[in-house]
């Protein structure tokens, strides 16, 4: 069995630079299609001359042929590294009669898992943040698939409610997501090929961190093929990775070159 629970040290931060609790940033994109669930998510959580840390947003558990599970998460730091932690210790010490993530039935009792354990965190913690004038709200994106059922994608609220991506919008996005949403809106359906989701994914990443400071590299990425019940890819992609660089640099040409075709097209 695997699992990923990476999380980074706070760094200190000068006097009135918001804190970690107070002003994560972030995006997360996540695509489900008929081939599979594509995940990304980047690590900075504050933008700031002189406070910007990195810290894992994307968390994995599998049991390999039985099931997969992703969750991206956003919002107050606090809150969503709580929800994680309160997932794992149930798996390390399970209370009877209660499902975990790796006893539950289905996809969508996993995200009742997740929604309840977020709305367990927020009565511990959000009245106490509201008094100090700290946002409690959070939100994480929970898929994967378990043998026996289809690929599944869920959006958790902060109130533990969720919705379900559907096949009219096979996405889900949080954080930062106005600068990577055209590209995805435009190409990503539920037919698209798993290869050109991930290049799309990583597109709309890269526009993100070029129109916005509080989104940033190191990037993870992680794929789920259908009905395989493990993850095809894991990977985390460096700031100084020159594919990605590469990647970046292409693709703001082909763009350069296509607004100079369309400068000739009359309207």
């Amino acid at each position: 069995m695997y699992r990923d629970n990476n999380q980074s040290a706070r760094l200190p931060a000068p006097d009135r630079v918001p804190t970690l609790e107070e002003a994560p940033m972030t995006y997360c994109v996540a695509l489900k299609l008929q081939q599979g669930l594509v995940f990304l998510a980047d690590t900075r959580t504050n933008a700031g001359v002189d406070n910007v840390s990195r810290v894992k947003k994307l968390f994995t558990w599998e049991i390999p042929g039985e099931r997969a599970i992703c969750m991206m998460t956003a919002g107050n730091l606090g809150i969503t590294q709580a929800v994680i932690s309160e997932l794992n210790e149930a798996l390390d010490r399970p209370a009877p009669g209660e499902a975990t993530l790796y006893s539950a039935e289905s996809m969508f009792d996993v995200a009742q898992i997740v929604g309840d354990t977020m709305r367990r965190v927020q009565q511990r913690y959000s009245a106490g943040l509201a008094a100090r004038g700290v946002d409690a709200g959070a939100s994480i994106i929970v898929g994967g698939q378990r043998a026996g059922g289809p690929p599944r994608l869920f959006l958790v609220y902060a109130a533990g409610n969720f919705i379900e991506a559907m096949d009219d919008s096979p996405y889900f996005q949080i954080g930062e997501h106005k600068y990577g949403k055209p590209i995805i809106d435009r190409v990503i359906s539920k037919e698209t090929d798993m290869q050109d989701a991930i290049i799309c994914a990583l597109l709309s990443m890269d526009s993100t961190i070029r129109s916005n400071l509080s989104v940033g590299m190191p990037l993870d990425l992680a794929v789920i093929r259908t009905d395989e019940m493990q993850f095809n890819q894991i990977r985390r992609i460096e700031a100084d990775d020159e594919a990605f660089r590469k990647f970046s640099e292409r693709w703001s040409q082909e763009l350069r070159d296509a607004f100079g075709v369309m400068r000739l097209m009359q309207v």
